[in-house]
């Protein structure tokens, strides 16, 4: 059966274009498992942040106030790393949704548009890149600043040795 308001595209050509159009998607699936992570670490980062500043608020001695704002500090930069981590991989997101479309939108109707799907893929694999780079500065801060002190490692070897 025709309908006259529908062009008349064969099956096979449609689903030509869903094959064509389904590789990003799984680019897009990664985006996603990637921005649940740099969320979830973003998250706790805010939760220690929160937590901090209500000790310092409350007033504590100044060794471990001191403590507390470095790591308010390290933490400031975690959230603004992992902040922008988000919005850059967001962005590659909405880049493959669009890439996704326009594929299977340009498949249909013939046009030569090669250069403008292969100029948007390199723009998500630009935001892609960015909000990657942006989580592993995240990472290495974390990393950076979240050693076991000196002290701590000190007191634990003594107790050891005195329990010997």
């Amino acid at each position: 059966m025709s309908l006259p308001f529908l062009p008349n595209i064969p099956v096979s050509d449609i689903s030509a274009a869903i094959q064509v159009a389904i590789g990003p998607i799984f680019l897009l699936v990664g985006t996603g498992s990637l921005l649940n992570v740099v969320t979830g670490r973003l998250g706790r980062v805010v939760d220690r942040a929160r937590v901090l500043e209500r000790l310092i608020e409350e007033g504590e001695e100044e060794v471990l106030e001191r403590r507390h704002l470095m790591e308010l500090k390290a933490l400031d930069r975690r959230m603004k790393y992992g902040n922008r981590a988000v919005l850059l991989c967001s962005l590659s997101a909405v880049l493959i949704c669009i890439l996704v479309a326009l594929v299977f939108v340009l498949d249909f109707i013939g046009a030569a548009a090669g250069i403008i799907i292969a100029v948007l893929f390199m723009m998500v694999m630009a935001a892609l890149a960015a909000g990657l780079i942006s989580f592993l500065l995240e990472v290495h801060t974390a990393t950076r600043f979240l050693r076991v002190r000196h002290e701590v490692l000190a007191r634990q070897h003594k107790t050891a040795s005195s329990d010997a």
